[in-house]
């Protein structure tokens, strides 16, 4: 059952089921040459998960480059997806839509978020990669039922030490920044499944990191990785070995032999490391919001039309398969 609305150049549509948000009030745009949103839109007060990205599936080739104020008037979206659009910025307004439990906003232009973000306290999934953020925005690390958080291909240099009060986080995706260090509180963020960290300019793990036991790179390479990192405290291939190895290591400190002893046993398990590396080289080519670089051979079911990536699929994708990245 679906309800429609035409408006010169766009067609809208409310799904009332959709695969994705089943049982969900939905509208996605679609239509060319997109100058502006109707402001039909925002009398839709009912709506609960709006779609604004272009699908390059389809050649739209409409993109935002701003989002209207009046978007705070929906109040009851649970869903707002703008990602592959033109936006240097998102309105305060909304901060006003409370409701909101996924938010992507991936392969934009954006560098800061609205003040008064942190009131968005029910999302639970957030996709801020591909954008030009210099630093993790301190709001952030308030909204503590943040399940994913995705600031991939940014310029972040550093994460402050209030990131650790996202404790029911489980996926973490910071591959591609500029990364120096990472705070010693990040050991306290113990829900974490899955940890991107490749490509920075880290050295050294904080002491504990092995604590982080439902991290593993052993058994599930492609849930974690910390490949593209110049690290010598521990050396990368103990980190491949995965985070009880690491703890190891770090509890043995300067200690030549011991150390020897966990170089001797990474050399036995030298193919599985092999398997994390070239997993991490197909990962280069992770086009930022489309899941469906990043799925799982027997996930053929999978959406490919969507444009925001999906969280369900992280830890279990196989990062062989990511084609060449279109970012735009």
């Amino acid at each position: 059952m679906s309800q429609s609305l035409t408006a010169r150049n766009i067609r809208l549509r409310i799904e009332t089921e959709d695969p994705l948000y089943y049982g969900q009030k939905k509208l996605k745009m679609q239509g060319r040459d997109l100058l502006h949103l109707p402001k039909a839109v925002f009398k839709l007060m009912e709506l609960e998960v709006l779609d604004l990205s272009p699908e390059r599936e389809a050649c739209l080739d409409y993109k935002l480059s701003t989002v209207p104020a009046d978007i705070g008037k929906l109040l009851n979206l649970r869903a707002l997806l703008l990602d592959t659009n033109e936006l240097v910025q998102v309105p305060v307004e909304i901060t006003l839509l409370i409701n909101l439990e996924r938010l992507a906003l991936s392969n934009n232009h954006l560098s800061h978020l609205p003040n008064g973000f942190k009131r968005l306290k029910k999302l639970t999934s957030l996709h801020l990669a591909n954008n030009k953020f210099t630093t993790f925005p301190a709001e952030v690390c308030d909204i503590t039922s943040l399940v994913f958080l995705d600031f991939s291909d940014n310029l972040i240099k550093k994460l402050p030490m209030s990131v650790s009060q996202l404790k029911s986080l489980e996926t973490l995706l910071l591959f591609i920044n500029k990364l120096t260090q990472l705070p010693d509180s990040i050991v306290q963020m113990t829900e974490l499944r899955c940890l991107w960290l490749g490509n920075n300019h880290i050295r050294a793990l904080p002491t504990g990191f092995g604590y982080l036991t439902k991290l593993d790179w052993k058994e599930r390479y492609t849930s974690s990785t910390l490949d593209g990192n110049p690290l010598e405290r521990p050396p990368l291939d103990i980190c491949r070995m995965g985070p009880e190895s690491i703890e190891r290591y770090q509890g043995v400190g300067p200690n030549i032999d011991a150390q020897k002893q966990l170089g001797d046993e990474f050399s036995g398990d030298r193919r599985r490391s092999r398997a994390t590396s070239d997993a991490y080289k197909g990962l280069q080519g992770y086009e930022f919001g489309d899941e469906s670089t990043l799925t799982n051979k027997s996930q053929t079911d999978v959406n490919k039309t969507s444009t925001s990536f999906n969280e369900e699929y992280a830890s279990k994708a196989l990062l062989e398969e990511a084609s060449d990245r279109k970012y735009k």
